[in-house]
């Protein structure tokens, strides 16, 4: 969709100052943008986005009951948006990566003008859904924090917290958790499953292995690049890695 100049332009930011600030820094850009609304938190934001569709949102994130992604979570269609933030340097990184545009607070006259030539020479959003926005949105949700796993073993369930998980195999159809103690365990997760609900220090090194960094011993270069892992577990397992994994390895361990 092509939009028109001025762009209908609406404001959604929790701090006062930050939006009158922001106001008047537009104020220098009426050939580019009609201010059509102001919101004070995500909830009155959702509604004048509803109510107003604006072309263009500049959107605080930080706010009280909705913030600006959960905000944008529940729209039926995707604005221009330009974030305007003093959020930590993992958000700013992921704006940089996926080419969404960002405005950390205090805004500056000189850093807008870049924004304002960009918009200029985009001109065009999708009214749908907008990938790349998306995708940084699914970066930056919070991942629910897990502690243990569930197993079944006979009429039981048992909870292993992960602090007592020293790797997960794969044996033909099915997936072995293997305890530091020397248990092992039949769950009913994938190994891709549990790579992706498991914290950081999960890491997967084989197309049939994912451990807990936190166990490992010590590390043994093989051939090919390959690595031989000695768990710090009862058995002193060795694990070796995947000719496609490895990295994985080498980048959590900084070798």
């Amino acid at each position: 969709m092509i939009h028109q100049f001025p762009l209908r332009t609406l404001l959604v930011d929790d701090e006062p100052l930050a939006i009158s600030r922001l106001r008047r820094l537009l104020g220098r850009y009426t050939d580019t943008f009609e201010l059509v609304g102001e919101a004070a938190n995500g909830l009155d934001g959702l509604k004048a986005v509803e109510a107003l569709q604006p072309d263009l949102i500049f959107l605080d994130i930080e706010m009280p009951g909705l913030n600006g992604f959960e905000m944008l979570a529940k729209l039926p269609y995707l604005p221009i948006v330009v974030f305007a933030t003093a959020y930590d340097d993992y958000a700013v990184r992921a704006f940089e990566e996926n080419s969404i545009d960002y405005l950390l607070k205090p805004i500056e006259p000189e850093r807008l003008e870049k924004t304002v030539e960009r918009i200029r020479k985009t001109r065009s959003a999708p009214t749908g859904a907008s990938p790349d926005l998306r995708h940084v949105l699914e970066l930056l949700k919070p991942k629910k924090e897990l502690h243990s796993i569930s197993v079944k073993t006979g009429d039981r369930i048992l909870l292993i917290p992960l602090t007592n998980v020293a790797f997960f195999e794969a044996e033909d159809k099915y997936v072995l958790l293997h305890t530091v103690d020397g248990q092992q365990f039949l769950t009913s997760h994938t190994l891709t499953a549990l790579e992706e609900k498991l914290p950081d220090t999960f890491t997967r090194i084989s197309r049939s292995t994912l451990l807990n960094a936190r166990h490992i011993q010590e590390i043994q270069r093989h051939f090919n690049g390959k690595f031989i892992v000695v768990m710090r577990d009862k058995k002193s397992t060795q694990l070796l890695t995947g000719s496609s994994y490895h990295d994985n390895l080498k980048s959590l361990m900084e070798l």
